[in-house]
């Protein structure tokens, strides 16, 4: 676990109170007041959400197999729309801070999205962005390289498939048979959870690991939980957890994974593979490289890395040997979608944000 963002209070208090009762930037978050029911200390109530992602990271959860009796065990769930039949007007009727921990999945990408982060962080006492497009925008927010015009131009109108001679988009509103109807706006650019709303813990992955998940059970069970604004991974990046053997070889062409057949023992990005290990934080327990797949990056930068994707760059440009310009264009012509390749997960949090529309 990282260290805090935030200066860390060294007081004497138990650590949920502790952690809660710190001074946020947006908000001062309550003491979380843990009741008791017939001596026994009360489940902690428990909240997931799925906002602009694939639904893996609801996924994930279900994954602990029958460690799900664990979270039971310590947690009522609430509100979790993908499995239990709630609505947003359950949300709305709770009390302020009635939840003490928000599990929130996926970027912001709409009107509807944003409305329920802010919903669910005004009536959690912990927001916790869970998987990579909450904690760093992820897959959707490679739509940042457009927007919305151009996006609803390729969905609607140019793609193959498509037979919409009329021009018909989707609209915020419209009246079908005497009832309105709405659809959430759909934002230009995709945010992650902490550009929306204060977020206490990240735990990043796509989705997160069954480990990590198991990690984030223990210290609530534990209430070990570790200081406001931590990553719930390793400090390390993942060149540095890995153990392929890496030798300081320079490369003269970039492969594409599907291209040749790397030797499993030796490092994929001295082979020519793009490995985004060098500018990935650890944790994952080198899971794709294991089965002889190149990192993507999903665990986001290592800790003092503000933009993974420049971090990326300058690694693979440090191992390049070729002074040629004709050369060097041709090593830059074989990374295949550079936007896709080295901001594929963290977009949203790097930099560049999104690219700049002519008008």
């Amino acid at each position: 676990m990282t260290k805090a963002r935030f200066p860390v209070s060294k007081s004497n208090l138990p650590v949920w109170k502790r952690i809660l009762s710190r001074q946020r930037t947006h908000r001062d978050l309550p003491s979380l007041e843990i009741e008791h029911e017939g001596g026994k200390m009360a489940k902690l109530k428990l909240a997931l959400y799925w906002a602009a992602s694939c639904g893996g990271c609801d996924v994930a959860v279900l994954d602990v197999n029958e460690k799900i009796l664990d979270i039971a065990n310590i947690a009522d769930i609430v509100f979790w729309p993908i499995a239990m039949d709630f609505k947003y007007h359950d949300v709305e009727a709770m009390k302020d801070d009635s939840i003490d921990v928000c599990l929130f999945n996926g970027a912001v990408r709409n009107s509807e999205q944003e409305k329920i982060a802010n919903l669910l962080r005004k009536k959690s006492k912990v927001m916790v962005a869970f998987g990579s497009c909450a904690c760093f925008g992820g897959i959707p927010a490679l739509g940042n390289f457009w927007d919305r015009t151009t996006i609803f131009e390729r969905a609607y109108i140019e793609a193959p498939s498509n037979d919409n001679q009329a021009r018909t988009f989707p609209q915020t509103e419209i009246k079908l048979d005497g009832v309105e109807l709405e659809l959430p706006q759909f934002y230009d650019t995709v945010s992650t959870l902490a550009q929306v709303v204060p977020v206490e813990y990240f735990v990043p992955g796509c989705p997160p690991p069954v480990d990590l998940i198991l990690k984030v059970v223990d210290a609530l069970a534990t209430s070990q939980l570790p200081p406001i604004g931590s990553v719930i991974a390793s400090e390390k990046s993942l060149c540095d957890e890995c153990d392929r053997v890496k030798e300081d070889k320079k490369i003269t062409k970039i492969y594409r994974p599907h291209e040749i057949i790397p030797d499993p023992k030796r490092c994929l990005l001295e082979q020519g593979i793009i490995c985004l290990g060098p500018a990935t934080r650890g944790g994952c327990g080198a899971r794709c490289i294991k089965v002889n797949m190149p990192c993507r990056g999903c665990f986001g930068p290592p800790a003092g890395v503000v933009d993974q994707g420049a971090k990326m760059l300058s690694a693979l440009a440090s191992i390049y040997d070729v002074d040629d310009e004709r050369e060097i264009a041709r090593m830059v012509e074989e990374v295949v979608d550079p936007a896709g390749t080295f901001y594929r997960f963290g977009m949203s949090s790097s930099l560049l944000k999104r690219r700049r529309m002519q008008t």
